[in-house]
C-alpha cells in the first residue's frame, strides 16, 4: 500500500499537468469564444507588468487558498515554482491565506505543502 501511495505521490505534478492539459484541449476544440477570451485573459493576466511575475503568482496563490480551489492552489504553486519563487516566499504566503481564510483553508495548506515538496522532487 505505502509503495503504491508513494508512486502516487511521485506523479502527482505530472498528473495534474496531463489532465489539466487534456480538458483544456477539450474545451478550447468547441471554440467557444467566451471561454477561450477567459483563457486568454487569465495567461496574460500573470505575465511581468507593473507587478512582476512572482509577485503575480504569489497573489494568485494566496487568492486561489482563500477560495479553497485545489486546482487553482496547484496552478499557482507551479507558477511560482517556474518563476524561480523560493520555499521561504511561498510558505509566508501561504501563512497570510491561512490567516486570512481561516482555519477552514488548512487542508489546503497541507495539500499546497505536499504540492510544493513534489514540485521541488522534479
Amino acid at each position: 500500500m505505502n509503495a503504491k501511495k508513494n508512486l502516487k505521490m511521485s506523479n502527482q505534478v505530472e498528473e495534474f499537468n496531463a489532465y489539466r492539459a487534456k480538458m483544456n484541449d477539450k474545451i478550447l476544440a468547441d471554440d467557444n469564444k467566451i471561454i477561450k477570451r477567459i483563457f486568454n485573459i487569465d495567461t496574460n493576466a500573470y505575465k511581468a507588468g507593473h507587478l512582476d511575475v512572482q509577485t503575480k503568482e504569489l497573489l494568485g496563490l494566496v487568492a486561489s487558498v482563500v477560495l479553497r480551489c485545489d486546482d487553482c492552489i496547484k496552478y499557482h504553486l507551479e507558477g511560482c515554482f517556474k518563476a524561480g519563487v523560493s520555499k521561504e516566499k511561498v510558505m509566508e504566503s501561504l501563512s497570510i491565506a491561512t490567516l486570512v481564510g481561516g482555519t477552514i483553508v488548512i487542508p489546503h495548506l497541507r495539500r499546497a505543502y505536499e504540492y510544493w515538496e513534489e514540485l521541488e522532487k522534479s
